[in-house]
C-alpha cells in the first residue's frame, strides 16, 4: 500500500497562494519583507497541519508537468548576488516515490501528461517560504513544474486535477507573487505601486466574491490579461500562474486573504482555502 494510500484525514487538506518575495530576503531580515517574513511564521496556525505539501513554484517551467523525481532533493540556488549565507541554506525534506507515484496518477487519470525530473533540486520558491512555514522539514515536500507556454487555463485545469489529493492529506502550495514587474521593483518605471492597485481590488474581488460561481470565477482567471493595469503588474506571467493551479485545486471555493501587505513597494496577497 503506498504512502497517501493510508493517510487518514478528517477534511481535505489546505490549498494557499502565497508570495514568496524577491530571492532569499525573507530569511535575511531584509526590511521590506519584514512583513511577509512575519506571516510565513505564523500562516501554519491558520490551518491543520497537512501530510505532505505539493508546491507550484513560478521558478520552474517544462514543456509539460513536470514532477521533481529526486527522493531528497538538493537545492537550487537560482539566484545572484546575495551574501555567501544565501548559499549555505539546508532543507533535507523527502520527496518518496510512492507519493510522486499518487501525483502522476493523480494527474494521468485526469488525462494530463506528466513527466518526472530525477536532476533538478527544489528551487528558492519551494525552499526559503518553507524554511519560514515549515523549518524542521518534517513533511514530505514534493514540486510540480508550470508548462512553458503559460496558459491559464491550462493550469487551471492543472489545479483541478490534483484536487483529489487533498482528501489524502495533500496541501497545495503556490508560490510566487500577485504583482512581478521587475523595473517596477527597481524603480526604473517611477513607479510608486498606485499603478497596481487596480488589478490588486480586481484580484481580491475574483478570489472572495461570494456572487461568483465557480465557472464565473475559473473564467476571470482565464482572461486575467482583461483586467485593469493587467501586464504592468505581469509583463510576464509565470508568478500569477501558480495561483491558477491553486483556483483550480480549490474547486472554486471562494478564498480568504490572509496576506496583504506591500512586498518591495507593491501589495502582494496570499490567499487560503480550507
Amino acid at each position: 500500500m503506498s504512502l497517501i494510500a493510508i493517510m487518514n484525514t478528517a477534511a481535505p487538506a489546505p490549498v494557499l497562494f502565497i508570495p514568496h518575495g524577491g530571492g532569499p530576503r525573507p530569511l535575511l531580515g531584509d526590511p521590506e519583507h519584514r512583513s511577509l517574513t512575519e506571516f510565513l511564521r505564523t500562516i501554519g496556525q491558520a490551518y491543520a497541519k497537512p501530510e505532505a505539501i505539493l508546491v507550484v513554484s513560478a521558478h520552474w517551467e517544462a514543456s509539460q508537468p513536470t514532477l521533481l523525481g529526486q527522493t531528497r532533493p538538493e537545492l537550487y540556488y537560482d539566484y545572484y548576488n546575495f551574501p555567501p549565507e544565501s548559499y549555505q541554506l539546508n532543507y533535507p525534506a523527502d520527496n518518496p516515490p510512492a507519493l510522486q507515484q499518487q501525483v502522476l496518477a493523480a494527474l494521468r487519470q485526469q488525462g494530463i501528461a506528466v513527466e518526472t525530473d530525477a536532476n533538478r533540486g527544489y528551487d528558492h520558491g519551494v525552499f526559503v517560504p518553507l524554511l519560514l512555514m515549515q523549518p524542521r522539514a518534517d513533511l514530505p515536500v514534493l514540486q510540480l513544474s508550470l508548462t512553458q507556454d503559460l496558459d491559464p487555463a491550462k493550469h487551471i485545469e492543472l489545479g483541478r486535477a490534483l484536487a483529489s489529493l487533498r482528501a489524502q492529506g495533500v496541501m497545495i502550495l503556490g508560490s510566487g507573487l500577485s504583482f512581478h514587474n521587475m523595473q517596477a521593483f527597481r524603480g526604473g518605471s517611477n513607479s510608486s505601486g498606485a499603478e497596481s492597485v487596480a488589478f490588486h481590488d480586481w484580484l481580491v474581488e475574483s478570489l472572495t466574491d461570494a456572487d461568483l460561481s465557480a465557472e464565473q470565477r475559473f473564467d476571470r482567471l482565464a482572461q486575467w490579461q482583461q483586467a485593469p493595469m493587467a501586464r504592468f503588474c505581469h509583463p510576464r506571467e509565470e508568478h500569477l500562474l501558480p495561483l491558477h493551479v491553486c483556483l483550480g485545486a480549490a474547486e472554486g471555493a471562494a478564498a480568504e486573504i490572509v496576506f496583504d501587505e506591500p512586498v518591495l513597494g507593491h501589495r502582494a496577497i496570499g490567499a487560503l482555502w480550507r
